[in-house]
């Protein structure tokens, strides 16, 4: 059941109304502007008879009525809450913003929480015409809206952004026929700057292993934005997509001196044709079914260092046939293995256990050897004999 009393002392109790502006919050306003292609983004708080926007695109400034706003409906609702053309549904065609300014027609939003899980606000993309929001894009706006979350709870509670970060990972592994799929992570501290993410689109798979520079928050939010861009309009081709998410770092990282290596596949199951950009990492490999190894490496440079450089990353092809494995890892998991011969430990593993045995082992390494000081992460994708 809705609380307000309870709802209104969570945002209280955050001390975040009438703060200044955080640029942290204002880049991922930017990122959803970019993303969705709309001229008015919101992260608004709802206080007690007013919206109040720590970040805001488009809007003309920081304070609104509470009372008839899209935001207040969707905290009450405490959901993602879209509509494509406001002026044709009977809740919201009469309006005061749809028939007055700014005249919206597009409103999609998804509640932000206190960390004890009442909803405090809503992080909104809006336009005064029209759109058609896709499931993808939906997935998109709650992910981004976890990210703006963490921003604002992180220094009342650590312990949530981990949680939220958490939430951003896979909830389930992509089941593909003729595949065994594995994969895990484990942070060193409380966020990891690593991660990783499988996506579909079409008949494809898109796998990603990225790893920013350092551990604590601030890799664990850069690691955010690339997932976040990387999943943004999943038809792309691969070159593109890269290309976009480089750009984007490029822009947000000039001045911090941060990067962030990365593996970005991409597997045509029926085939077996695996296409891999290699930014930087330089820890992606295939494992032939006679055991012998096939490294997918390339010169190009890590993610947010392409120092200008207008050419598309070109990607590896190869193909997976059946019994051949695509494994790839994060540099942590090379502290936890034997320096003189890492990778026959993994293959060793791998065919003894297979690949969620292989991944399963990585991590209890992780957790239990004195070696490990850096977060790991490891994918492995087999094509079934």
């Amino acid at each position: 059941m809705f609380d307000e009393r309870r709802r209104q002392a969570a945002l209280e109790e955050l001390g975040i109304l009438d703060t200044p502006p955080d640029e942290r919050v204002d880049r991922v306003a930017r990122l959803a502007k970019e993303m969705f292609g709309v001229p008015m983004v919101s992260v608004s708080l709802i206080d007690r008879d007013r919206q109040w926007r720590k970040a805001q695109i488009g809007l003309g400034g920081n304070e609104a009525p509470r009372e008839d706003s899209f935001c207040d409906y969707t905290v009450s609702q405490d959901r993602t809450v879209v509509v494509e053309d406001a002026s044709a549904t009977d809740l919201f065609a009469e309006n005061p913003f749809v028939t007055g300014d700014p005249h919206l027609r597009f409103y999609a939003g998804h509640p932000l929480h206190a960390p004890g899980g009442e909803p405090i606000g809503t992080l909104c993309v809006l336009d005064t015409e029209p759109h058609v929001l896709t499931d993808s894009q939906q997935d998109l706006l709650r992910d981004l809206a976890f990210w703006v979350q963490t921003e604002l709870a992180q220094d009342a509670d650590i312990d949530h952004a981990a949680v939220v970060q958490r939430a951003l990972r896979p909830r389930v592994l992509p089941e593909v026929e003729g595949y065994t799929i594995a994969a895990g992570a484990a942070p060193r501290g409380m966020l990891a700057g690593d991660y990783f993410d499988f996506s579909r689109h079409g008949d494809a798979l898109r796998v990603t292993l990225a790893d920013a520079m350092g551990k604590g928050t601030g890799p664990a939010l850069v690691a955010a934005t690339v997932r976040a861009s990387l999943r943004t309009a999943p038809e792309r081709p691969l070159t593109t997509a890269v290309a976009d998410v480089d750009r984007l770092l490029e822009d947000d990282l000039a001045d911090t001196s941060m990067f962030v290596t990365a593996v970005v596949a991409e597997l045509q199951p029926s085939t077996g044709d695996l296409q891999v950009i290699d930014a930087g990492h330089s820890l992606a490999f295939v494992i032939r079914a006679d055991r012998s190894w096939t490294p997918l490496r390339s010169t190009n440079l890590p993610l947010g260092m392409g120092m200008g450089v207008a050419d598309p990353r070109e990607p590896i092809t190869t193909t997976l046939e059946a019994g051949d494995t695509f494994i790839c890892c994060s540099d942590g998991l090379l502290d936890v293995l034997d320096e003189d011969d890492p990778f026959a430990h993994v293959d060793r593993v791998l065919a003894a256990l297979g690949p969620d045995g292989a991944v399963q082992e990585a991590l209890r390494l992780a957790n239990s050897d004195e070696r490990a000081t850096d977060d790991i992460t490891v994918v492995v994708v087999r094509r079934d004999s």
